[in-house]
């Protein structure tokens, strides 16, 4: 039987992500580094994408990857880019669906 994996808070993830940069000297990359690796970790996960719902199969001598292990990476990306600028993700993330469920609330039909 497989073992259930830990579920994180936010604040979870970003203390995790931290002490994991903080052993290194070099610390977190720079903002526009950091923006850099996210653009290549969403251009991997858009690729596997392709290559499972799409009409782009992938070669026999591609690595098999999953969908949530680079939605993992660009998770893991986006909380140093949160954690170098000393942003909460739960603030982030209310600011963000406050302002989505306020201005989106009439745009799509609503389920009786």
């Amino acid at each position: 039987m497989l073992e259930k994996s830990k579920s994180y808070s936010t604040d979870e993830i970003q203390e995790r992500v931290d002490a994991y940069i903080s052993q290194f000297k070099e610390g977190y990359f720079s903002p526009l580094s950091l923006m850099a690796r996210l653009t290549e970790e969403l251009g991997e996960m858009a690729r596997e994408v392709n290559h499972y719902y799409g009409e782009k199969p992938k070669k026999s001598s591609e690595t098999q990857k999953n969908i949530d292990e680079e939605l993992g990476d660009i998770i893991f990306v986006l909380t140093c880019f949160a954690n170098s600028l000393d942003i909460d993700m739960s603030e982030a993330f209310d600011l963000s669906i406050n302002k989505i469920e306020s201005r989106d609330k009439d745009r799509w039909t609503h389920k009786d």
